[in-house]
């Protein structure tokens, strides 16, 4: 499996639901390996919060 998204690309997040998560445009700051669930997941970071998030590919989109 390949991950769609680069590191410093923006996208955006679509938290699942019932996630408080913010929705809207953050950053890729790194690719997680491949775990046995065979989930691609990544590290994100909002311009607005002081903290990374850990979303799966499926919940993100390509950002402006």
């Amino acid at each position: 499996m390949m991950h769609k998204f680069n590191i410093g690309a923006n996208v955006y997040y679509e938290p699942a639901y019932g996630n408080a998560a913010a929705r809207g445009i953050y950053k890729i700051v790194r690719r997680l390996p491949v775990e046995n669930d065979n989930r691609l997941a990544y590290r994100i970071k909002s311009a607005a919060e002081n903290f990374e998030r850990i979303a799966e590919e499926h919940q993100l989109s390509r950002g402006e």
